[in-house]
């Protein structure tokens, strides 16, 4: 009797199919354990109309035959066939199907053609510059077909996962471009510059919101500008990212203590206290949170019922439908729950952490570069986080709250706290003799403060309540040996 193989060998079902008695996770009759143990009740038909059946673990190529059977526990999602595992980032917009169907080699066809046309009709530039550039750019072009195409899927899958998976590739030749630096030292760093923007590599005196702090109108009405704009639009970004009203509202105000806190060092973050608390807090970023809020409000209620393109009748209808394209195929709305339990706790505390890092990492990194707060660079490096930070923390939610489903940290989250991270090493070797004021003392005393609050609230919200569980366990314990003896 030949053995029956459930490793992925297309010849399962033939051998089956001869002998119904057996099932794909049988062992084989001739087996010895076959003939010991008890036989195993019939295990459930996998993917029957489309619904998953939920099996054990997964299989391996390590796991024998008698290791596999019985199964008497489910937790985890396996459909059709017995090798496959659906990972749960590998979801498709079924309403439009067309946009999914592979064209990996038609991609490269037409990549590998633009790529002969344009290098073979740059040779009427001169060596030098001009044509350096057109090969940097056809690198980078490159490097983004090649994500687009190749790169694992994310969360999102609108307007197309391909998007994404472009995004993801932009954040690593970011993340590679900082690697680069990290190995220059500052002068260097500022005469590269100067191949992106002539104008760059001038020193720029820091401005200083301080000046006049009369509590009035007049001043109030002056120290408006952009920037206001800017940090409403900015807050309106991070209520998305976030989705949480009390997390953004810690996020704000830590935000202005970490402003006062190293006003020593940067010029710009010295306001007057009614610029920290009422333009900042209480006007921008309020209105930036609440309209952000308000919007996830909308998509978390909205009904999500996609038909197709094809399905659709009339122009309007069909237009509505392309413009849909761009909004959320679905919407989780996010409850950090950092009181629920330690892990959280600490997950928040860190995320915390991780986007005060992406806050003012821009200002040092502007002030050591010699680069104005509008420059386009500036502009595209916030544009680009706010894009990075959308799907790397709805995957850091996925991780924390379903570890089940998601059982490693996703690649857009690894990612982007890889490139934070990278931008801190660049500004440390960088700030060396840059900021020659030493942290004043009430700073010290206040963050010594802070961290020392954080970990008091921690002993007394989870370490003291544990202690005393495990102490009660212990006397149950030792009572019930006491009786039993």
């Amino acid at each position: 009797m030949p053995t029956v193989n459930t490793q992925g060998n297309p010849d399962n079902d033939k051998v089956v199919g001869s002998n119904p008695e057996l099932s794909p996770t049988s062992p084989n009759e001739d087996s010895d354990g076959a003939l010991l143990s008890p036989v195993p009740d019939p295990e459930p038909i996998p993917g029957l109309d489309g619904v998953p059946v939920k099996c054990k673990r997964a299989f391996s190529d390590e796991i024998s035959d008698a290791e596999l059977s019985p199964m008497t526990g489910y937790d985890a999602d396996r459909k059709e066939s017995y090798t496959r595992i659906t990972p749960f980032q590998e979801k498709h917009d079924t309403s439009v199907e067309f946009f999914y169907k592979p064209i990996t080699l038609t991609a490269l066809g037409i990549g590998m053609i633009a790529l002969a046309y344009v290098a073979m009709t740059q040779d009427v530039l001169e060596e030098g510059k001009e044509k350096r550039w057109v090969g940097v750019y056809a690198v980078i072009v490159s490097f983004l077909m090649f994500s687009m195409i190749q790169f694992r899927d994310g969360p999102f899958i609108r307007p197309h996962p391909a998007f994404w998976r472009m995004i993801l590739g932009v954040n690593l030749l970011y993340q590679l471009a900082l690697v680069f630096l990290l190995f220059e030292d500052l002068d260097s760093a500022r005469s590269m510059m100067k191949y992106l923007d002539p104008n760059l590599g001038v020193p720029l005196p820091e401005k200083s919101y301080a000046e006049d702090c009369t509590f009035s109108l007049t001043t109030i009405w002056n120290a408006i500008d952009v920037f206001c704009l800017a940090h409403a639009l900015g807050w309106f970004g991070k209520a998305m990212i976030l989705r949480d009203y009390w997390f953004c509202w810690i996020l704000s105000i830590a935000f202005e203590l970490a402003e006062y806190s190293l006003q020593h060092q940067l010029a710009n973050f010295a306001e007057c206290w009614w610029d920290h608390w009422v333009l900042d807090v209480l006007l921008c970023n309020w209105l930036g949170t609440y309209l952000g809020m308000k919007v996830c409000s909308y998509f978390e209620v909205k009904p999500y019922e996609w038909r197709g393109i094809k399905q659709t009748r009339g122009l309007r209808s069909k237009a509505k439908r392309v413009l849909s394209q761009f909004s959320p195929h679905d919407f989780t709305s996010f409850k950090w729950g950092p009181a629920t339990d330690f892990t959280h706790f600490v997950a928040v505390v860190l995320l915390l952490s991780v986007f005060l890092a992406a806050e003012l990492n821009p200002f040092y990194l502007k002030a050591l570069l010699w680069m104005e707060p509008d420059h386009p660079i500036v502009i595209a490096r916030l544009a680009f986080v706010f894009l990075w930070a959308l799907p790397a923390v709805r995957e850091l939610y996925q991780y924390l709250n379903d570890p089940r489903k998601a059982v490693r940290m996703g690649q857009h989250v690894w990612l982007l706290l890889a490139t934070i991270l990278t931008e801190l090493l660049v500004i440390f070797k960088w700030g060396k003799g840059q900021f020659p004021e030493p942290l004043p003392v009430k700073v010290k005393w206040g963050w010594a403060i802070g961290a020392a609050s954080l970990v008091l609230y921690a002993a007394m919200q989870f370490g003291i309540p544990n202690a005393r569980r495990y102490i009660r366990r212990q006397k149950q314990k030792r009572k019930g040996k006491s009786k039993a003896q």
